[in-house]
């Protein structure tokens, strides 16, 4: 499970890497083919993420993270982040999510890992960057920082892009099921993987989706 907790991040992830450099073509024979739809990676971009919340929208640096901002390019161009819940809310912390609505759509992706970035801006509130099972693991799932949590900067994890519009949309979403399984009562990462919103939508209804994420021209 790819987890930022508050001590470490406990994770289980799998998906590879778009590690496509501005201007040349991803080497990759699947769903990367997005990226080489959507062109090179632009140097500084904004994706607009409605919510049934309200609308939140980040700017991705690539000077920040360079593979961590190409993956969320290619998977924004892919929708992939279209009907995924915030599946991890906790208080005073982060907001997480990245897991498709459907298993075709994690499938996809599960196999690309990227290499990890250094750390160039710190975990600050708004700051939004990709959660981590480990070294070079990186595959689809974001949290956006609900706090400032530096002590992240230095486990590695490394911004790619902040929040310029809709805070108050992040600090609104639902909390109620807290912490994820195993250690909390909340989703499991695996079924969410394996079962898409089918899982979701029985056992956590009130769960906050993204409608579409969408770059802004």
């Amino acid at each position: 499970m790819n987890r930022p907790t508050r001590s470490l991040f406990a994770a289980t992830i799998a998906v590879a890497a778009v590690t496509c450099q501005r201007g040349e073509t991803p080497q990759t024979t699947t769903t990367d083919s997005a990226a080489m739809v959507a062109g090179p990676t632009p140097d500084s971009f904004s994706v607009a993420f409605e919510t049934n919340k309200g609308r939140i929208v980040v700017q991705a640096v690539r000077a920040w993270a360079p593979q961590g901002v190409d993956r969320f390019y290619a998977l924004v161009n892919d929708k992939f982040y279209d009907g995924a819940k915030f599946f991890r809310v906790l208080p005073d912390f982060m907001a997480q999510f990245g897991i498709n609505g459907t298993p075709s759509g994690n499938e996809a992706w599960k196999e690309k890992t990227i290499p990890d970035d250094p750390v160039a801006q710190s975990n600050l509130r708004g700051y939004v960057t990709f959660a981590t099972g480990g070294p070079n693991t990186r595959t689809t799932q974001l949290f956006i920082n609900k706090r400032d949590n530096k002590r992240l900067d230095a486990m590695g994890f490394a911004p790619f892009a902040k929040v310029v519009e809709g805070m108050a949309v992040v600090d609104s979403l639902n909390m109620e099921y807290g912490e994820g399984a195993p250690g909390g009562n909340g989703p499991a990462q695996d079924r969410i993987n394996s079962e898409g919103n089918t899982y979701l939508n029985r056992y956590f209804p009130r769960l906050d989706s993204i409608l579409t994420a969408r770059v802004v021209r």
